[in-house]
């Protein structure tokens, strides 16, 4: 399983101007980080984008950057769930990779992330926002990234660099882990 999320960056003064754009729902300018995690929060896919692009446009670049991986995949194996949040749109998602590599469905499915109804809080004694545990995964490693002093500004001037840096975090976290054991 594969969790999607994309968190937007404020860019300082040194970044180019060809690699930021203005998210008007998150009301930044800056980058995007686009970001699939493993079921443990590991990084799988990383990839940065302006701003302004969409989530799903971000998601279909991310994935099309490793169309490699899938086509290497066996079909006889269970596919990979890929889970959104509702920001996304699966739909789109979908045609957009077919056209791309028309047997990509046939190893991928996208999922959305369950939403508690009314009566799920109800039961639960909670009202307002209820946290599903399935997406504290990916949060999770947007907060594990916010701790590289360097990433909580996008202080890169191309869109490369600021994935190179991003997957440097990932790397240092992950040697720190394997130095504890």
């Amino acid at each position: 399983m594969l969790i999607i999320d994309s968190q937007a960056v404020k860019n300082t003064c040194n970044a180019s101007v060809e690699s930021k754009g203005f998210c008007h729902y998150k009301c930044t300018n800056g980058i995007k980080r686009h970001l699939a995690v493993d079921t443990l929060g590991l990084p799988f896919f990383t990839h940065c984008t302006k701003a302004n692009l969409s989530d799903d446009q971000g998601l279909i670049e991310l994935l099309s950057n490793h169309l490699d991986y899938f086509r290497a995949k066996p079909v006889n194996i269970p596919k990979i769930t890929i889970l959104l949040d509702h920001g996304y749109h699966p739909d789109t998602i979908t045609q957009a990779l077919q056209n791309l590599y028309p047997q990509i469905m046939t190893k991928v499915r996208f999922k959305l992330a369950p939403k508690p109804t009314k009566a799920e809080k109800a039961a639960l004694g909670k009202t307002g926002f209820v946290p599903v545990a399935t997406r504290w995964v990916i949060e999770r490693s947007n907060a594990w990234m916010e701790r590289c002093k360097s990433l909580v500004k996008n202080f890169e001037r191309t869109l490369s660099h600021a994935t190179a840096k991003l997957n440097l975090c990932f790397i240092r976290l992950m040697l720190k882990r394997l130095a504890n054991k």
